[in-house]
C-alpha cells in the first residue's frame, strides 16, 4: 500500500537504526519467513518490529483466528496503524527485550514460534545480544524463530557478528533462498533448537 510505503520512509528517516528499512517488505518475504507459524492447535505466535504489518497479515492468514498473535512494535506510529488494521492482533507498544515480561504479563508462558523483522544489522553488539537473550528465554524448545537479512548487508561487520551469534545461540540456523522480489533482496534465516536460556 501506498500509504504504507510513505509511512515507512518517513518513520526510516526519523529513526534509521530502530526502523531498518526504507519499504515494507514484500509478500513473498512475508511467506518464507512466516512458514513456521504452526497450522494447527492454538499456538502462541510472537512478531517482532512489524512495522506496517506485511508479516502480520500472513501470521494472521495462517493463524485463521486460532491461538495468540503478539506483536511487539517499538515505533508508536507504526503501531497504532497496527492497532487500527488488525483488530485480532495483540499489539504491545513496547521494546522487543522486554518479550518475557510481556508473554509473562498476558500469562502465555513460552511462544511456539517467534518471527522477527527487526533490522538486527543496525544494532550494536550489546543490543543484539539483549534482544537474543529475551527470544531465547521466551521460546518452547520445539520453536522455530525467523528473520531475515538483506543480501547487501552480509559483507557489513554487524551482520556476520549477527549470523555468528546465531549459530551460537541455536543449534540449527537455516538461511534460506534469496527473495529477489523484496525491495531490498533479502533472505530468511530459520533457526532452531535454542542451546541454553542463559
Amino acid at each position: 500500500m501506498r500509504r504504507d510505503a510513505a509511512l515507512f520512509l518517513t518513520q526510516f528517516m526519523r529513526s534509521p537504526a530502530l526502523v531498518g528499512a526504507v519499504a515494507p517488505s514484500s509478500r513473498a518475504l512475508a511467506r518464507s519467513v512466516t512458514a513456521p507459524v504452526p497450522e494447527t492447535g492454538d499456538p502462541v505466535v510472537v512478531e517482532l518490529g512489524p512495522g506496517t504489518g506485511p508479516f502480520t497479515a500472513e501470521i494472521q492468514q495462517r493463524l485463521g483466528g486460532r491461538g495468540h498473535h503478539l506483536a511487539v512494535e517499538i515505533n508508536e506510529p507504526m503501531a497504532r496503524r497496527l492497532i487500527g488494521r488488525y483488530p485480532g492482533v495483540d499489539v504491545a507498544i513496547a521494546d522487543a527485550a522486554t518479550l518475557p515480561a510481556l508473554l509473562a504479563e498476558r500469562g502465555l508462558g513460552q511462544a511456539d514460534a517467534i518471527v522477527s523483522g527487526l533490522p538486527w544489522a543496525a544494532f550494536s553488539r550489546g543490543l543484539q545480544l539483549r534482544l537474543l537473550s529475551a527470544v531465547l528465554k521466551s521460546m518452547t524448545p520445539e520453536a522455530a524463530f525467523t528473520t531475515f537479512a538483506y543480501v547487501h548487508a552480509l559483507p557489513l561487520s554487524t551482520a556476520r557478528r549477527f549470523r555468528r551469534l546465531l549459530c551460537d545461540t541455536f543449534e540449527e540456523v537455516v538461511p534460506g533462498r534469496t527473495v529477489w522480489g523484496n525491495l531490498p533482496p533479502a533472505f530468511v534465516y530459520t533457526a532452531r533448537r535454542p542451546r541454553s536460556a542463559g
